[in-house]
């Protein structure tokens, strides 16, 4: 009777052993010594390896900064930028001048006004892609995507680690374990058929 106990036991051995090696991708955290053996889990151990090929898979294969700066000198965007700076220097130029310097109003009119408006919205409109082009340049040779993650990822805690990549995988480390313990009870029906043969 206890041989047919055989594939429930080897059943729980998989889903059991499955579970310990899950564990073991993040436990322990610090390195642990027995037997003059050194044991840490696989994540905290391999964090700062995992952290710059992280950093440079986003940089060289998901978030290229070349296209985000092309994003931003796209003329479509800058145009988009033309009515807030319009509104901007209306609201200058008929509330705020007033304000500064209420002369003004005595000595311009309101054709004087738009036709100042004009010219400099003229002006904006050509140097606007010019400053665009020399900020992005500049951040360009200032931001390193690579570099950023890597710092990130390698800055993480453990505990913040292993919660990121649970979130991700959960569902998968769960399907790990219950496969161990399937195939544990295949086996364990296995031997059960071929002790009884």
């Amino acid at each position: 009777m206890v041989i047919y106990l055989i594939p429930f036991i080897s059943a729980f051995i998989g889903w059991f052993t499955n579970w310990v090696a899950i564990k073991m991708l993040f436990h322990p955290k610090e390195p642990i010594k027995i037997l003059g053996i050194t044991f840490q889990g696989i994540f905290p151990k391999r964090q700062k390896q995992f952290a710059a090929k992280l950093g440079a898979v986003v940089a060289n294969d998901l978030l290229h900064f070349d296209e985000i700066i092309s994003k931003i000198k796209d003329p479509k965007n800058i145009e988009e930028l033309h009515p807030f700076i319009e509104n901007h220097v209306h609201e200058f130029l008929s509330v705020k001048l007033n304000e500064k310097i209420p002369v003004v109003s005595m000595f311009i009119g309101e054709s004087t006004l738009n036709k100042l408006k004009e010219g400099l919205m003229e002006e904006i409109q050509l140097l606007l892609p010019q400053v665009i082009n020399q900020f992005t340049d500049k951040l360009n040779a200032q931001v390193d995507v690579e570099q950023i993650v890597m710092e990130k990822v390698s800055n993480f805690s453990s505990d913040k680690l292993e919660e990121i990549l649970n979130s991700i995988m959960k569902k998968e480390f769960f399907f790990v374990e219950i496969l161990g313990g399937v195939l544990g009870f295949i086996i364990g029906v296995i031997q059960v058929i071929l002790t009884l043969l």
